[in-house]
């Protein structure tokens, strides 16, 4: 893993801003991932193509730059794969309890002021402190 650096990060969160201010702008809709991903199940066909290439890119767009960039891009979990199906049942009911991810309300929603992505992003926060806190301090883990 590469040294996190002040200058990385300013760079990465403007990119991600910047791709979800473009978005908004050409499309008017917001860049929520679960809202995307949720759309493929639900919408028209008509809506399919775009929200497929966007999930695509997603899972793309860091292999393509492994391999502009040479390196190799590995994910290595480190967790088991029942505690990683269990992980993700809950993040997907939460983004559906809460109608949206960290990118709809985290990016932007905060951007555009909306009260309820701040108090969503602020419970995601709290969740993820409290989580940690337990698994590290409390379960050991």
């Amino acid at each position: 893993m590469a040294e996190f650096s002040i200058f990385s990060g300013f760079v990465g969160g403007a990119m991600i801003g910047a791709a979800a201010a473009l978005f908004l702008f050409v499309t008017g809709r917001v860049a929520g991932i679960s809202g995307i991903l949720g759309g493929v199940f639900t919408t028209e066909a008509k809506e399919l193509g775009w929200r497929l290439s966007f999930l695509a890119g997603l899972v793309l767009g860091p292999l393509a730059v492994g391999v502009v960039a040479g390196t190799e891009v590995s994910i290595t979990p480190q967790a088991s794969v029942p505690v990683l199906v269990l992980a993700g049942l809950l993040v997907g009911f939460g983004t559906r309890l809460g109608r949206g991810c960290t990118s709809g309300h985290g990016v932007c929603g905060l951007a555009r002021g909306s009260r309820r992505s701040i108090a969503a992003t602020a419970t995601f926060f709290l969740t993820a402190m409290v989580t940690v806190f337990v698994t590290r301090h409390v379960i050991g883990a």
